[in-house]
């Protein structure tokens, strides 16, 4: 699996050649996992299906019972990942932050993605 870093910034990485890409390591599934978690179902132009449902079933009101099992199903449903090892997770809702944190197996071992979202 071939994936484009991101720099501190979230934008792509460039002018570096091959030091710009992860290259069959856990850090590429766990950076897409990272940005399928930040793009918002409607979001993508392309298709309006794909993406978080952040407002529904994540930080809107009564969503105890589904935002977990949204976060799983994304992580889940992303290249190169092959299970999740542990999964916890915090809201806050005066401040509407939400942090997952999964411990992932993906096809080249394992990593940890902990996210402010």
């Amino acid at each position: 699996m071939r994936y484009r870093k991101l720099d501190a910034n979230g934008d792509y990485t460039f002018g570096h050649q091959q030091a710009d890409f992860y290259h069959d390591t856990p850090q590429a599934p766990a950076q897409a996992v990272s940005t399928r978690l930040k793009l918002e179902q409607g979001e993508w132009f392309l298709d309006k299906t794909e993406g978080m449902p952040w407002s529904t079933q994540v930080l809107g009101e009564r969503t105890v019972a589904t935002r977990d099992s949204a976060v799983q199903r994304r992580v889940l449903g992303t290249q190169g990942v092959t299970q999740i090892d542990s999964y916890d997770s915090t809201f806050d809702p005066e401040t509407r932050t939400f942090i997952p944190t999964v411990e992932i197996t993906t096809d080249f071992g394992q990593t940890t993605i902990s996210e402010t979202l």
